[in-house]
């Protein structure tokens, strides 16, 4: 039996993004998936509805569907900000 040598066969995904000039997008649409997935996990642990959410950023439902949607657009970090302190938790932020 011959034994296959395992060797990149590939590239990575970022470079293949990047390549294609829609890393930095994709990129964005991926945090903003997770943080809206984040948010809405903590709003369910605290058993807390949509309309109690939006009262407690002080914004209207709709904002808060925009939020929540992974696939809407984009989002302010102040918004964010909003959600998380809303939620109990805090946004942070770094460059890495």
């Amino acid at each position: 039996m011959m034994k296959i040598e395992a060797k990149n066969r590939g590239t990575h995904l970022d470079d293949l993004l990047r390549e294609d000039g829609i890393l930095e997008e994709t990129t964005a649409k991926a945090i903003k998936s997770v943080l809206a997935w984040q948010i809405s996990e903590q709003m369910k642990k605290k058993r807390m509805s949509k309309m109690k959410m939006a009262e407690a950023m002080k914004t209207s439902r709709a904002q808060l569907d925009r939020l929540l949607d992974p696939k809407s657009g984009n989002v302010t970090l102040a918004t964010m900000q909003k959600a998380a302190n809303a939620v109990g938790k805090s946004l942070r932020v770094e460059l890495v």
